[in-house]
């Protein structure tokens, strides 16, 4: 996980905590909702994915560790084994990814820190996409 310090603390504090994380997650999870494709993939009620993610992210940039409490090890690769991925999915999460990591506003390096993590996460789940 990446504690990675700051002047200001931790990643996670100094992007502004929990709220931020909540709020990346619910706009990407906004735009899911309405993504035909990329829906599909998902079990009728979205709430619970809302807070795996918000809780995963939180935990991997040095925030609360209830993602730990709830799932145990993220193993991110065995969770999404049962998905299919490929180029045009992958471009849909990123694409969602990029207009909610955009409604933040954060601090440039912050944001260049985060969507280089993102980008390279879905790039690992779908590697054979591109």
């Amino acid at each position: 996980m990446s504690e990675e310090a700051t002047s200001e603390g931790s990643f996670y504090e100094a992007v502004g905590g929990w709220d931020t994380f909540v709020r990346l997650v619910d706009d990407f999870y906004d735009g899911v909702a309405g993504d035909v494709v990329l829906r599909g993939m998902y079990p009728a009620e979205l709430g619970p994915a809302r807070e795996r993610m918000t809780a995963f992210l939180a935990q991997y940039w040095g925030g609360p560790r209830r993602y730990s409490g709830l799932r145990g090890h993220p193993r991110l690769r065995m969770r999404h084994a049962a998905f299919r991925m490929d180029a045009d999915t992958r471009e849909r999460w990123l694409r969602h990814m990029r207009t909610a990591l955009d409604g933040l506003d954060l601090d440039p390096r912050h944001e260049q820190q985060l969507w280089t993590y993102l980008e390279r996460a879905a790039h690992s789940l779908a590697p054979d996409a591109g």
